[in-house]
Parts: C-alpha cells; structure tokens; sequence
C-alpha cells in the first residue's frame, strides 16, 4: 500500500493568530515594550515568581540601545504600569524615572544586554522549581516535548554568583542560548521580545517542576537527542515563544482568571 503524502503546512496567515508587531517609529516600538515590560511584572507577581525586592525584567530601548527600562525598587509587581518603569543606562544611573533601580541586580542584566547586543529582554525572578534545580546544579533534560524546547539551547553557570563580584561573568556563562541556571539561584532568559523572555522563564519553570516531580516518583525516561533536537527546531524559537505568550496576556488583560493553568 502506497505512503499517503505528508500534508502540506498551513500558511501562517491562516493560522488564526497575529504576528509579532511591527512598529514606525521608535516611540511607538518604546510605548509597545513598556506595556509588555509592565504587563511581564504583574504576570510574573500572579504566578508568584516575586520574592521580596527579588526580581527583574529589563527591556532594551530600542533607541538608546546602551539603555533599558527595569522595574523601581522595592515595588511590587503587583499594579505596575509603563509610568511607574525606570530607564537606566549601562552604568546604572536612573536616566528616566522618579524611583531607585537595585544595583546589584541590573548590573547582571545590563551584563547580560552588553553580551547580547541581539537581546531585548532578560528575565530573573524568584521561582521555586528553578531555584530547587539549581540547587541541584543541574541543566533541564529532555523528559517532556515542552522541555525539548530547551534542549542545548541553556547553559549552567556551575558556581555560586550571587555574592557580586563580575557581573560579567554570568553573560558569558548563558552564551548564545536563551537560558541559564544559575547555580544556587535559579533560572534567568532572555530573547528577542518581552514575550519570548517572559514565555521562556514561565517555560523553564513548568520544566523544572515537571523534572522534580517525575525524578521524585522514579527514573525519568528522556527523549533521544535526535526527537529532542528536532523539537527544539520546530518549538524552540522565540516566535514559537512569542505565539505561546499571547494567552498569557490575554489573561492578564482580564484580570489573571485561570492563570496558572495558562
């Protein structure tokens, strides 16, 4: 009996779902970065990724390339807006805003866009799983089709970091992949819109939860590198990332309704 033919892929205009934005104007691109930037803090809040003053997002303004916007100290993540984010330069001086930016933190981040120039965003917040596989320094495996999505595509910074010392150190550590386990600390990403930074955290998070669960009930059985690297080909790139987060803001924008379940 003859093979049937492998269907054909459906065009992306007929796939039912916008597209990443495309923008006239710096102003206009500033605008839209902010919105996601504030809407990533009150999404990373309701998932509970916050932790005290602990957590970031940073967005890279896509005029003044050397600088991004970061959300204040000590504020909760809770009820922020675009008016409420800082723009800070390389160096960490406020540039724009009336609030305090935690040192410490953004100069990893700033670390981090000064290693990627291609990056527009980094996440780092607080997120229980990522931060008990980091205790374990160990990289996510291939147990889960969504996991693949990671597969040699994170790093593992294999040393303690969060006592300072040279920021630097960690953008060299994460590399050319979208992902990083931070030894002792837990998970930061990056890509090439808030959404895919953001979708990456909340992703590596459901990972690690995953990983622990099924390491605690037995021994995991992983994917072949072969099916693994094949699924990162077709669900591993930032737009895949950025389609995945639309939801999300979709929640957000109603008011968090069913979000852990995103």
């Amino acid at each position: 009996m003859a093979e049937r033919d492998a269907p054909a892929p459906v065009p992306v205009e007929r796939l039912g779902f916008e597209m990443p934005p495309v923008f006239g104007t710096p102003e206009q691109e500033r605008a839209h970065r902010k919105e996601r930037l504030a809407a990533a803090l009150r999404l990373l809040g309701r998932l509970g990724y916050e932790d005290g003053v602990g957590g970031h997002v940073t967005a890279r303004d896509p005029e003044f390339e050397d600088c991004c916007w970061v959300n204040p100290f000590g504020r909760a993540f809770a009820g922020l807006g675009p008016e409420d984010l800082l723009l800070v330069d390389a160096g960490g001086r406020v540039v724009q805003g009336e609030r305090r930016v935690n040192q410490l933190a953004f100069a990893v981040h700033a670390a981090v866009h000064r290693a990627r120039p291609e990056v527009v965003a980094v996440v780092r917040a607080q997120a229980p799983y990522g931060r008990a596989l980091a205790a374990l320094g160990e990289l996510l495996a291939p147990v889960t089709h969504e996991a693949c999505a990671f597969y040699e595509d994170h790093a593992l910074l294999d040393e303690y970091a969060g006592g300072g010392g040279d920021p630097d150190r960690i953008g060299r550590a994460l590399g050319p992949y979208k992902a990083l386990v931070l030894r002792n600390q837990g998970l930061l990403t990056v890509g090439s819109s808030v959404d895919a930074a953001v979708w990456w955290f909340i992703a590596a998070e459901r990972a690690a939860q995953v990983q622990l669960i099924a390491r605690a009930a037995g021994k995991p059985v992983l994917i072949d590198h072969h099916n693994a690297a094949l699924t990162r080909q077709q669900f591993g790139t930032d737009l895949a990332a950025w389609v995945n987060c639309q939801p999300l803001w979709q929640q957000e924008t109603a008011g968090g309704v069913n979000i852990m379940n995103g």
